[in-house]
């Protein structure tokens, strides 16, 4: 066998993404590249690596198995080149994070320190939904994920950077004059959910499950900031984090309904696989982290401790 670590990569993207027009879009390829590459690989084995039925890739037993060669194969190489710019004395590499969709709002105050003392430093910020930073967890594709809640699978090391707290938000009409309100008054509002995958879903469903609140009218959208703005519009109310809400809360625009049982709070995570061996960069990140969150949190979240 002679296949190249370019044709690695490219296998590996298209095996990823089971598209190989997404995977040329992302290798800056044009897809008759991609396609080549592909079969120069194939050529080297009797056995398929995927198959193309219509316009769709499926990817065989074996290469499932390729692929999760290919990504340790090219995990080391990484970390090889990173090594070696370490010795001349500059840290370099790419530091590969995924984000849920509500950490967008914490994650940034938490690297540009960083990058500042690590100039050669390149950052691939990845913002999706639970589900798809599950995924890129049991690939291995990142050195760190951000999570408020922490996923069953695959076994993880965390470091806990900060509180993340829900409450019902609403509107700045109409007015909830009392102090306190139980569930009952969900039955009689328009809410407002997060897609199905999201953490801020699964937070919100159970605690309906927990009160048995059956609510009559919802609407489901797919990302927090679409939901603000749902709530700003008067479409109705949302369990949500008030993270990303500050500006919001201070004019008014917003507020929290006084419901029982709430905040809802869960911790910020940076987690990694527990098996996983951290690059040079992300061993440096991780020392940066720990030793920076207290001033980052005050600095940068002290308005949130109000709530």
């Amino acid at each position: 066998m002679n296949f190249t670590l370019h044709q690695l990569q490219v296998f590996l993207k298209v095996a990823q993404l089971k598209s190989i027009t997404k995977a040329a879009e992302e290798l800056c390829l044009s897809q008759p590249a991609v396609s080549i590459q592909l079969r120069n690989f194939q050529n080297q084995f009797e056995v398929p690596l995927l198959e193309i039925v219509g316009r769709k890739v499926y990817i065989t037993e074996f290469g499932e198995e390729t692929a999760r060669g290919a990504g340790r194969i090219l995990a080391e190489v990484r970390n090889i080149s990173m090594q070696a710019k370490a010795l001349k004395g500059a840290l370099s590499g790419t530091l590969r994070i995924s984000v849920v969709s509500t950490g967008k709002y914490v994650m940034p105050f938490f690297l540009p320190g960083f990058l500042k003392e690590h100039p050669s430093i390149e950052l691939d910020l990845d913002v999706t939904n639970k589900a798809h930073v599950v995924t890129h967890l049991e690939r291995n594709e990142v050195d760190f994920a951000l999570v408020s809640i922490l996923p069953e699978k695959p076994a993880l090391e965390a470091l806990p950077l900060m509180d993340n707290k829900l409450y019902l938000v609403a509107g700045g009409q109409p007015q909830f004059p009392k102090k306190l309100y139980d569930h009952r008054i969900l039955a009689d509002l328009s809410l407002i959910l997060r897609e199905e995958g999201s953490a801020t879903r699964l937070v919100a469903e159970r605690y309906l499950r927990q009160n048995g609140v059956a609510v009559g009218r919802k609407l489901e959208l797919t990302s927090n900031e679409a939901v603000k703005q749902a709530i700003l519009a008067g479409l109705g109310c949302s369990i949500m984090p008030i993270i990303g809400l500050q500006s919001e809360l201070e004019k008014g625009d917003l507020k929290i309904i006084p419901l029982k049982g709430f905040p809802i709070v869960s911790t910020w995570n940076l987690v990694w696989p527990r098996s996983k061996q951290h690059s040079p960069v992300a061993a440096a990140y991780l020392q940066y982290v720990a030793s920076h969150r207290e001033q980052i949190i005050h600095d940068r979240f002290s308005w949130f401790q109000s709530y």
